[in-house]
């Protein structure tokens, strides 16, 4: 048995409940990808909290605690300034609040790039601390040693080529990579040098498209696009960008609902009625026993 944890509308707090243990593994994940071809593409979204975990689960095969929590939760700039902290309360609040999904929890900038043995130390924190399936960390080639040595101590990596955020400052902007020739081929065998390491699947994020489908037909394991085809083994996009809580969302985001304008106009209603004293209910006033 696992525990889950639903909302109790008679209290508004998360209480456990228990249900049967259903959650992908990383292993199923992996081998969605057979001989090169993935009959059933992989659905996977952004989750920051237990609710919001609660509502997508279902839905999806992967849910990532993506660092874009950074811009989407606290409002930074990017997500260079995330912590492991940060990550760690997140993460263990997605998998509390999910049962079916593999939850995957990004390593923050800063936290895996100076040696496999710290990349080692700060995975290991994150699955101990939240309970999550495996951790992600971007960068090509200059990552395999890294990969190669996490997971052969029981810790699955996804990777993360092309559009590089936590590289932002390098990159110079949130551009499309591989315009040229020799970025394109750098992509490739970033991919190819992960896949190699491990990697048991690899986010491709703004490329344009017949990079995503080299890259897809090159590597063994699935690959996740965001940004990149429609040809990739899955799809992953930032949920508050999917359902509209931004103005402004990435130029490749279908949004499916507007949700901004939803919690807008109810706060507005709200506000009306409360100011026009005609808010209902208020003659209920709670009553001492």
């Amino acid at each position: 048995m696992s525990t889950t944890f639903q909302l109790d509308t008679a209290t508004s707090r998360a209480n456990p409940t228990p249900a049967p243990m259903k959650r992908l593994t990383i292993p199923a994940i992996r081998q969605r990808k057979l001989d090169g071809v993935t009959a059933e593409p992989i659905v996977m979204l952004t989750a920051y909290t237990a609710r919001q975990a609660q509502l997508l689960d279902a839905h999806c095969d992967l849910l990532l605690v993506g660092d874009s929590l950074g811009q989407v939760i606290y409002g930074l700039p990017s997500s260079v300034p995330v912590t492991l902290d940060m990550m760690a309360a997140h993460g263990a609040a997605v998998v509390r609040g999910s049962y079916h999904s593999a939850v995957l929890v990004d390593m923050p900038f800063g936290t895996y790039e100076a040696s496999p043995q710290q990349a080692f130390e700060s995975a290991a924190r994150l699955l101990k601390d939240t309970g999550c399936a495996g951790v992600k960390l971007e960068g090509g080639a200059a990552m395999a040693e890294t990969v190669a040595f996490l997971t052969a101590r029981g810790i699955p990596v996804m990777g993360h080529v092309g559009l590089t955020p936590q590289a932002v400052n390098v990159l110079g902007g949130y551009n499309a990579r591989g315009r040229s020739q020799a970025e394109a081929d750098k992509i490739v065998a970033d991919a190819r040098a992960l896949d190699d390491a491990g990697a048991f699947g690899i986010v491709v994020e703004g490329v344009v498209e017949p990079i995503a489908i080299a890259v897809t037909k090159a590597v063994k394991c699935p690959t996740i696009g965001i940004g990149a085809s429609a040809q990739c083994d899955g799809q992953v996009l930032v949920t508050e960008d999917m359902l509209g809580m931004f103005e402004r969302v990435p130029r490749f985001v279908k949004r499916y609902e507007a949700i901004a304008e939803t919690i807008s106009g109810a706060a507005e209603r709200y506000a009306a009625e409360v100011r026009a004293r005609s808010f209902p209910g208020v003659e209920q006033t709670y009553q001492p026993r």
